[in-house]
């Protein structure tokens, strides 16, 4: 049986255009579901927040929802979904589930994916884009960046595949993804600021009428370099061992900045992570045990 995605749809008085926010894509991060449950009670509720909204808006809260059942990045097939799209209908657990995803993303005129760090990371407020090469979709993502009103806003290469946001892409659909904390926990402030960021976005696409919060971005980087938004492979442990962090995200460090130490648990000997330029620390790992060649952080360039 082919497996589909429980969706909430509401339509406007007004016709307009279609947006599609998820959550959940990963089993482990958790403001993100949270945040579309409050928008959805919203919209159900017609709160006076969003009344009047024009065109259709589709909600879903946990995309991958084996996974979330197991509290777990993945589920049981141990496929990332962000790493599966477009999927088959006939595959796996998460085949499938990428598969009716992408479907969704193809029907929607624009898309926002919401996302933490999971249970291992901790990831700087950002809002995210590909660097598309139709520079008018390209123009659209940045402006939905920057209305969703994170300290940061991040344009990477858009060579990356089996992702989300590669579906949107390749559909040309303009699309954003989060990100917002992590490490295992739920955090209010990022719940609250998702539920406004969405309905910022909806505003800046005309489908909200709401005022104009005041702007909180602080830094807007774009990094075309192939690969740059492949996060997991930034400065990786070249040991097996204990991680000591020695920074936290948000900060701003120079070139060869110390990232933090792995500890080797056979010798116990130190071994540094040093970043190879400066920036700000986007990700950082906040489960002290890393395996050998997994990222201990990153750093986007200023």
């Amino acid at each position: 049986m082919t497996i589909s995605l429980r969706t909430f749809h509401f339509s406007g008085l007004e016709s307009g255009p279609r947006l599609l926010v998820t959550g959940g894509v990963h089993g482990d991060e958790f403001e993100p579901i949270a945040a579309i449950r409050r928008l959805i009670a919203l919209f159900e509720s017609e709160s006076k927040v969003v009344a009047g909204f024009r065109g259709e808006v589709v909600f879903v809260p946990v995309v991958n929802e084996a996974a979330f059942l197991r509290g777990h990045r993945c589920a049981e097939d141990g496929l990332d979904l962000a790493r599966t799209c477009p999927g088959d209908s006939n595959g796996t657990v998460t085949e499938q589930k990428a598969a009716a995803l992408s479907e969704l993303i193809r029907s929607a005129d624009f898309y926002i994916d919401l996302h933490t760090g999971g249970t291992e990371y901790s990831v700087t407020p950002l809002a995210g884009y590909s660097m598309h090469r139709d520079s008018r979709i390209l123009e659209v993502q940045r402006r939905m960046a920057k209305a969703f009103n994170l300290p940061v806003v991040w344009g990477t290469a858009g060579d990356l595949d089996g992702r989300s946001l590669s579906v949107a892409r390749d559909a040309s659909v303009p699309a954003i993804y989060c990100e917002y904390l992590g490490s295992a926990t739920c955090s209010e402030s990022g719940v609250e600021d998702y539920v406004a960021g969405c309905l910022n976005v909806m505003r800046e696409l005309g489908l909200l009428d709401r005022p104009l919060p005041e702007c909180r971005v602080e830094h807007v980087i774009e990094d075309p370099t192939p690969g740059s938004g492949h996060m997991q492979v930034c400065n990786p442990s070249l040991v097996t061992g204990y991680f000591e962090t020695a920074v936290e995200v948000g900060d701003v460090i120079s070139s060869g900045g110390l990232l933090g130490t792995v500890y080797d648990l056979e010798s116990h000997s130190p071994h540094e992570v040093r970043s190879p330029h400066g920036g700000i620390v986007i990700t950082l790992r906040t489960f002290p045990r890393v395996r050998e060649g997994e990222s201990v952080g990153v750093v986007a360039e200023l």
